[in-house]
């Protein structure tokens, strides 16, 4: 009986599936909301997209795409390069069936893998992320530079799994350099180049970067004054760690190692990120090889033991006997970020720290992966 009951089950959920349109029929059924991504999908990549299984695709709305094409040089990669809108379109492809049940039930975001794996956008393993969550029944999905992107309609059944319509594009993560950049994190843009480790970073896989804000700098202006090379390698070492994706979600009070062997005390009060003396002020940002979190002061290599008070109004200075500077280090021929790109990337009360502490990636623990890749 219970076999019977088994394969009864078995063939109900098979009809099901059967019974579901295909990705290509799904869109067209919404052709009024989403008549622009089906212009946009290549023909070539079409027939991978339907034979897709196990996956929630983050469809961008039509007003969606006609916003991100009002940048010429956007517009310009899509009209002509291929393998750019592909890589863009993977980018929207979760991996696993996520209802927006699964996000709004959860008390904690996700990081969820995609199927962009171009090394270019994705030195990270298993997928570039999304990060997942819901606030006040919303459900919202983070890309690069924080940028936001709302559900406006969920749960579009299809034989692949789920769709969601989306009011803004994702945005790929970029280069650390880039995105801190847009972030109006200069200093540390310039710090790294002037101290050689770019490079290096840049092609690292899976890091996760501590990385203090302008001010953050400025407040030890003194001591970076006559840093030498090796002094100022030693200081930007100690704010990596290696071989970790350290999302929120994952941090928890103990320690991390960095690059260069020293420890990193890691502190979680009342929801907020300390590490050593410093407080994670903007958490989460993916770049293409990790994840940053801005924090509001320079770690000091030289003080591994270093831990946070949190309930004192201020925290024991890194640098002891350093002085703030008026014209922030590093920043000569630093361009200034913009602010379209740096929206979601200022600190605020709702994400300002933030730290899920028992989260891991639970949504992709709950689902599983996708039981197709796509082959282009």
């Amino acid at each position: 009986m219970k076999t019977q009951t088994f394969v009864t089950l078995a063939l109900s959920g098979l009809a099901a599936a059967q019974s579901r349109p295909n990705l290509t029929a799904a869109i067209a059924s919404e052709n009024d909301t989403l008549s622009a991504l089906a212009g946009l999908i290549p023909s070539d990549l079409l027939g991978s997209l339907n034979r897709l299984r196990n996956v929630t695709i983050l469809a961008p709305s039509n007003d969606a795409l006609e916003e991100l094409l009002k940048d010429k040089s956007v517009a310009s990669m899509v009209s002509d390069n291929s393998s750019y809108v592909t890589d863009l379109l993977q980018y929207h492809i979760l991996n696993g069936t996520y209802y927006a049940s699964n996000i709004t039930e959860m008390d904690v975001a996700a990081f969820v893998p995609t199927l962009l794996t171009n090394s270019t956008y994705s030195n990270v393993t298993g997928g570039q992320r999304v990060e997942a969550m819901a606030e006040n029944d919303t459900v919202s999905f983070y890309s690069g530079f924080r940028a936001q992107s709302n559900v406006t309609k969920a749960d579009l059944n299809f034989t692949g799994g789920v769709i969601h319509i989306i009011n803004r594009v994702l945005t790929i993560p970029k280069n650390i350099s880039d995105t801190a950049i847009a972030a109006n994190l200069s200093a540390a843009a310039g710090a790294l180049t002037e101290s050689k480790l770019l490079p290096n970073l840049t092609s690292a896989r899976n890091i996760t970067v501590f990385v203090p804000s302008n001010g953050a700098f400025a407040n030890i202006g003194s001591i970076l004054a006559n840093a030498s090379e090796s002094d100022l390698q030693d200081i930007l070492k100690y704010h990596v760690v290696n071989n970790t994706l350290g999302y929120s979600s994952t941090l928890e009070n103990g320690t991390l190692t960095t690059s260069d062997g020293e420890d990193l005390n890691i502190a979680i009060y009342n929801g907020t990120v300390y590490v050593n003396e410093a407080k994670v002020i903007v958490p989460d940002v993916l770049i293409s090889n990790g994840v940053l979190h801005v924090i509001d002061g320079v770690l000091n290599p030289d003080k591994p033991s270093a831990t946070a008070n949190p309930t004192a109004s201020t925290q024991e200075a890194a640098f002891s006997g350093a002085s703030s500077v008026s014209d922030i280090p590093f920043t000569s021929g630093i361009p200034a970020g913009t602010e379209a790109a740096a929206t979601g990337l200022t600190p605020s009360t709702s994400t300002e720290g933030a730290a899920q502490a028992t989260a891991a990636i639970a949504l992709g623990a709950l689902f599983g992966g996708a039981a197709l890749v796509m082959n282009v």
